[in-house]
C-alpha cells in the first residue's frame, strides 16, 4: 500500500488530555502536523472531518479470527476488513484456533498472514499445550516472537496450581496472562444465565458465581506471585467491582467489557434465537446496567468486541446445542458510544476504552519496549505513527447483517438502528477504509 499525504479537514482531534478541533496533516505514516487552517499540500488526499472526531484508530484485544482451523467462519483477510470497517487500526488475534496459538510455528504463521491484512494484527498465545490446561505453553519461546499476552480463552484455566507456575513464569518475560473466567465445575453444561430467565425457558444456567469465584481465584494469585492479569469479557456487577478493590491495593489487574454485556440481556434468550448465546452468557438488566455505570464512570480499561465468527449451519441449530458467540467487531464504536451517554459521552473516555486502554494492555504502544509493527493508542500528536480513527458521533444505519465484511453472519443486532460510525481508517498513514468502503 502507497503511503500518500493526507489531511483530515477540521475534525474535533482528540488527544489524552485535551481536545480541539483542528486540521491532522499525515505525511509517510505519521503525524506530520497538527494545527487550524493548514494549507493542503500538493498532490494530497483530503477528507472532511467536520463534526467527527478523529482519533488513535481502535485496538481490539479480544478477535477471533478463526484461522488455521475454522476458516469457514473467518479469515485473518476477512476478519481485518472488517476490523478497518469498524475504525480498528489493531486487533489481537485470540489462540483458540484448530490447532492452537501454542507453538512458535502456529504463532508465525498468524504473524505471517496478518502482514497481508489491512489492519495490524498481534497474536495471544496459549497458556498451556492445546489449551487443555494440563501443561504450561513454551511461553518464553513465544514472548520472543514478540506475544505480550496470553490467554486459553475459551476455556479459564482451571487448575490453580498451574495458573501459579504461569504467572510466575510469565512475570520476568514482563508479559500478561489473561483470563477467561469460568468454572467450570459451576458452569459445564449451562447455556445461558442461571435465573428466573433461564429457569422459567427451562434451559440450564451458568451461574454468576462461577466467573466471580474464578476472579477472585487469580486476583489472589496476582497477590501471590506479582505478575499482570487481565480480565476478560467481565459480565457481572461484582466481578468489576471485585477487580476495581483489587486494583486499588495495587495489584496489577485490568479488565475488559464486551458490548453485548452492556446492550443486551438474557431476556433476548426468550426467543431461543442461538445468536443471543455467548460465554460468558447474558447477564440480567442490574448488571447491564451496572457495566454501563462502570464505563461512564472510567473503571473500566477496554471495551473488547469478543468477535466470535461461526457459520450459518452452526448457529441454525437448537439454543443448547449451538456454539457461542457473536460478532462485534462492525458495531463496537457505535455501542460504546450509546453506553457512554451518546450525545454526551465525553470523546477522552471512548477513546480510552477502545483505543488507548486495549493498546497499554496489549503493548502495542509506541512507549513499549518491543514492538513489531507501527505503535498504536496514540496521543494524537505530531509523530505519533498514523494510526487513526474519523468517527462520526451522528451517523446512524441500520444493522445489515449481510452488509457485513465478516465471512459470518452471527450478530444479535441484525435490524437495529446504532448511532455512531468510523467513517475512514487509517493504519500506518494508510486510508484502509472510508464511508464503509474498503480502500
Amino acid at each position: 500500500m502507497s503511503s500518500p499525504v493526507v489531511v483530515l479537514r477540521g475534525g474535533l482531534v482528540v488527544g489524552a488530555v485535551e481536545s480541539m478541533i483542528q486540521d491532522v496533516i499525515v505525511r509517510d505514516g505519521v503525524i506530520a502536523e497538527i494545527g487550524t487552517n493548514l494549507a493542503t499540500p500538493s498532490g494530497a488526499m483530503e477528507i472532511d472531518a467536520s463534526g467527527c472526531w478523529v482519533g488513535p484508530g481502535f485496538v481490539d484485544l479480544h478477535t477471533h479470527l478463526r484461522e488455521p482451523g475454522k476458516e469457514s467462519a473467518e479469515t485473518i483477510i476477512t476478519g481485518a476488513h472488517a476490523a478497518a470497517l469498524g475504525g480498528y487500526s489493531a486487533v489481537l488475534a485470540m489462540p483458540n484456533t484448530e490447532p492452537a496459538l501454542d507453538s512458535a510455528p502456529m504463532v508465525g504463521y498468524v504473524l505471517e498472514r496478518g502482514k497481508k491484512a489491512v489492519v495490524d494484527v498481534a497474536v495471544a498465545g496459549a497458556i498451556t499445550i492445546g489449551r487443555q490446561g494440563e501443561q504450561m505453553a513454551p511461553i518464553a519461546k513465544l514472548a520472543a516472537l514478540g506475544v505480550r499476552l496470553f490467554t486459553d480463552d475459551g476455556n479459564g484455566v482451571q487448575d490453580a496450581g498451574l495458573m501459579r507456575r504461569a504467572l510466575t513464569y510469565a512475570k520476568p518475560l514482563g508479559v500478561t496472562l489473561a483470563q477467561h473466567c469460568e468454572d467450570e465445575s459451576l458452569a459445564h453444561g449451562g447455556v445461558m444465565h442461571e435465573g428466573a430467565v433461564s429457569a422459567r425457558l427451562g434451559l440450564p444456567g451458568r451461574p454468576a458465581i462461577a466467573e466471580e469465584l474464578m476472579v477472585m481465584r487469580d486476583i489472589e494469585l496476582v497477590r501471590l506471585t506479582g505478575c499482570p492479569m487481565h480480565f476478560l469479557h467481565l459480565s457481572t456487577e461484582r466481578s468489576v467491582a471485585l477487580v476495581l478493590e483489587a486494583r486499588s491495593q495495587g495489584l496489577p489487574v485490568s479488565c475488559e467489557v464486551a458490548p453485548h454485556h452492556f446492550t443486551l440481556d438474557d431476556t433476548t434468550c426468550e426467543t431461543f434465537d442461538a445468536e443471543f448465546k455467548v460465554h460468558p452468557p447474558l447477564r440480567g438488566a442490574s448488571d447491564v446496567a451496572a457495566l454501563r455505570a462502570a464505563l461512564v464512570a472510567g473503571a473500566i480499561d477496554a471495551v473488547a468486541t469478543d468477535h466470535a465468527p461461526h457459520t450459518p449451519e452452526s448457529k441454525d441449530m437448537a439454543f443448547d446445542e449451538a456454539p457461542p458467540g457473536m460478532l462485534g467487531l462492525e458495531q463496537a464504536g457505535g455501542l460504546t458510544l450509546e453506553a457512554l451517554g451518546g450525545a454526551n459521552a465525553d470523546p477522552r473516555r471512548f477513546f480510552d476504552v477502545l483505543s488507548r486502554g486495549p493498546a497499554r494492555i496489549a503493548q502495542l504502544r509506541a512507549s513499549d519496549v518491543r514492538i513489531d509493527h507501527s505503535a498504536h493508542g496514540g496521543a494524537m500528536e505530531v509523530g505519533d505513527d498514523a494510526n487513526i480513527v474519523i468517527f462520526d458521533p451522528t451517523a446512524s444505519y441500520v444493522m445489515d447483517r449481510d452488509a457485513l465484511a465478516s465471512k459470518a453472519r452471527n450478530t444479535p443486532y441484525h435490524g437495529r438502528t446504532i448511532t455512531g460510525r468510523a467513517r475512514a481508517t487509517l493504519v500506518r498513514g494508510v486510508v484502509v477504509q472510508r464511508e464503509g468502503i474498503l480502500q
